[in-house]
C-alpha cells in the first residue's frame, strides 16, 4: 500500500490541473480556478514527498 496513495494524490493533482485549466478557459471566476489551482499543487507536493525516502525507525 506505500505506493498507490501517492499515485492516488498525483492522479488528482492531474484532474484538478485540468479541471483548473478548464475553469479558466470558461471563464470563471478567480477564485475558484485559485483555490482548484492550489488544490493541485497541495496534492501534488504530498504525494511527492511521500515518495521521497525517510528515516526509518
Amino acid at each position: 500500500m506505500g505506493g498507490v496513495l501517492p499515485t492516488l494524490l498525483l492522479i488528482l493533482a492531474g484532474v484538478l490541473v485540468g479541471g483548473a485549466w478548464s475553469l479558466h478557459r470558461q471563464g470563471a471566476p478567480k477564485g475558484a480556478v485559485a483555490i482548484t489551482a492550489l488544490l493541485a499543487v497541495l496534492a501534488t507536493v504530498g504525494g511527492v514527498l511521500w515518495l521521497l525516502p525517510g528515516e526509518s525507525g
